[in-house]
């Protein structure tokens, strides 16, 4: 059986080491490749393309400095011609940045505290095609689904997030390329599904509840 080739794709060498490490003890699977952030991932990308080596699982970390981001990364690997499936392997389970992820055709979502054999799994479903989820991702995903209270939308939570950086209302609107009126429609429903009523009281109420991150 042919082995599974990796691009191994975060801006700590020291937790590349230890994630190439860790991966070395798994029969089957090898990191071919590694880069330190999104941009260097579509370049290494484009080495092996053109030494006819193929990447069967790009293993991609969310935050990465100055560098290219984890999702910003994975919707250019998603233009390409028949891209690698991408399984994200970060620290954060907000539903910003799992709603983000998986909106960029991320085909899994694993945090980095997972056992091991969980990771080996979550490579071998992503190789084949199939979705992985960290149990703690997919729990807060079924929760979104089954919560009778309303849930904040996609468009929602990227508010919520900007609101957090302080962003005047004007801000946001240049920013998704909308109109002001719409921005404070957009917050009224927010406050509204949160049960507050002033920007301060909504990022209280959502880093509480995990949907977008502290600080």
């Amino acid at each position: 059986m042919k082995e599974i080739g990796i691009l191994l794709v975060d801006d700590h060498p020291v937790v590349r080491a230890g994630l190439r490490a860790m991966l070395a003890d798994f029969e089957g699977m090898s990191v071919i490749a590694e880069a330190a952030d999104g941009g260097a991932a579509l370049q290494e990308l484009a080495r092996l393309a053109a030494l006819g080596e193929s990447v069967d699982v790009v293993l991609m970390d969310l935050q990465m400095g100055a560098g290219l981001d984890g999702v910003r990364a994975t919707e250019q690997i998603k233009l390409l011609p028949d891209p690698p499936p991408v399984l994200i392997l970060t620290t954060y389970d907000s539903d910003a940045d799992i709603l983000a992820a998986i909106e960029a055709g991320a085909t899994g979502y694993m945090l980095k505290d997972a056992p091991s054999e969980q990771i080996r799994q979550a490579v071998l479903a992503a190789a084949a095609g199939e979705t992985a989820l960290a149990p703690r991702v997919a729990a807060r995903l079924m929760g979104r689904i089954s919560n009778p209270a309303p849930n904040l939308t996609p468009r929602e939570v990227q508010l919520l997030e900007l609101l957090a950086t302080g962003l005047s209302n004007r801000a946001m609107a240049k920013q998704f390329f909308i109109s002001e009126a719409t921005v404070k429609t957009h917050l009224v429903h927010i406050y509204g599904k949160l049960g507050v009523d002033n920007r301060t009281a909504a990022i209280s109420v959502a880093v509480q509840r995990r949907i977008i991150r502290s600080g």
